[in-house]
């Protein structure tokens, strides 16, 4: 019996969430979707189609413009290819996103959305993720996922109570941002939200930078994570430079060289502590990996440089890891690196044992560092009151399960 069926949404509709119907498990389409696909994968199904190689890449071309520059859902509008192609490409293919299951849209304009995958077979409802729209002035961020769940247990993190599903395809990370900019109207002839949250004029897009901080650890996914930045930097479509998406990671240090080599994106690590001891409990991967091996990593990152500096992202967390001793330990620990430092208060979930420093102790220790010529600008929590900061995200399915075992749990003792 799925106990979870009888379980109410845990996204109640309300002027700051639009919660969409849930839908019930669909057959399995007989018919792929080529959203998010990378040019050798529309290649293959148009030779596939029977296409010769002489007029594949012609066509993989035309595909690219559509599909990531003009954001089209549908093949019959794409109006330069011949109408016996389109017609062969919608029998076998589609264009669909996955499913959007819940929109929430916090006070301060930030937006998570509840993203179902396709189903696997009859009894899969389709594995869930979860995206986060961050809108400034002068950028709107997208912080995607890579996995669904994750594989580390950071005690500090909501996503870390959550087990490792399976590793996200490279399309699917890509179709994310597809339903970003087809939710914020970032495609041509798209009408964008009038809210005035969303940055807008001519030439600016709604979704200007990545961010892999979302579920999962990215470099434990890197060859789909590497893919999926091809398709997203690729410049006559999504168009995204390297250099505005950048690939965090709790310090997964063999894999760090391969992606300034072969990604060539933006660095982040997940730090959060200066004491392998202390480490080892926050940040577990740090009894495989410690903090001395990582931060060699760093300093041999293909392409660091002053002008492409690490950013370490610490969490601030009340008579944890807050004292002034951490933050001259942390200055120490750094020299030599080129590096920002992004201090982030914590951000709270249920059943967490951690609160999020004062913030007199975050300006000193922002102090601290700043008078030892590192940038330590302290993150803004956006999106709180929807779950959707930083180390809050947790598939709703998740979230649906863990009630059940609660209510299964409490029907046992009261029997």
């Amino acid at each position: 019996m799925d106990v979870t069926a009888s379980l109410p949404d845990a996204v109640a509709p309300s002027e700051a969430v639009a919660a969409l119907p849930r839908p019930a498990i669909a057959a399995v389409s007989a018919k792929p979707s080529l959203a998010g696909a990378t040019r050798s994968e529309l290649a293959d199904a148009l030779r596939g189609l029977g296409l010769p190689d002489r007029e594949v890449k012609m066509r993989v071309a035309q595909l690219w413009h559509w599909m990531y520059f003009q954001g089209v859902t549908r093949f019959d509008a794409m109006l330069n290819i011949g109408k016996a192609l389109r017609s062969l490409l919608t029998e076998h293919y589609t264009l669909d996103r996955p499913a959007v299951v819940a929109e929430q849209v916090s006070i301060d304009g930030t937006r998570k959305w509840l993203i179902r995958m396709p189903s696997t077979g009859p009894h899969d409802r389709g594995a869930e993720i979860e995206c986060v729209y961050i809108p400034e002035s002068d950028r709107g961020t997208l912080c995607v996922s890579s996995q669904v769940g994750c594989t580390l247990t950071c005690t500090f993190c909501h996503t870390g109570t959550q087990r490792l599903v399976r590793n996200l395809s490279s399309r699917e990370i890509v179709q994310q941002l597809l339903v970003a900019r087809d939710r914020l109207g970032d495609f041509p002839g798209l009408v964008s939200p009038t809210d005035g949250l969303i940055p807008s004029g001519e030439g600016v897009r709604a979704v200007s930078n990545i961010v892999f901080m979302g579920m999962g650890e990215p470099l434990y996914n890197l060859d789909n994570v590497r893919d999926a930045i091809g398709v997203l930097s690729d410049g006559d479509g999504l168009s995204l430079s390297r250099r505005r998406i950048t690939v965090s990671t709790s310090g997964v240090v063999p894999q760090i060289e391969a992606l300034g080599r072969d990604v060539g994106t933006m660095l982040a690590i997940s730090l959060h502590a200066v004491r392998d001891e202390l480490r080892d409990d926050l940040v577990p991967l740090n009894k495989k990996y410690p903090i001395a091996d990582l931060l060699q990593a760093c300093r041999t990152y293909p392409g660091v440089s002053n002008a492409r500096r690490i950013t370490f992202e610490y969490v601030m967390l009340k008579g944890v890891n807050d004292a002034p001793r951490d933050a001259r330990e942390l200055v120490r620990l750094l020299k030599g690196i080129p590096a920002k430092i992004n201090l982030i208060p914590f951000n709270p979930w249920p059943g967490t044992r951690y609160a999020c420093s004062d913030w007199d102790t975050i300006e000193s220790f922002s102090d601290i560092v700043f008078k030892a010529g590192y940038a330590s600008p302290v993150r803004t929590p956006r999106g709180r009151d929807i779950l959707a900061a930083c180390g809050q995200l947790k598939s709703e399915t998740e979230k649906l399960r863990a009630r059940a075992r609660l209510m299964l749990d409490a029907e046992a003792a009261e029997a």
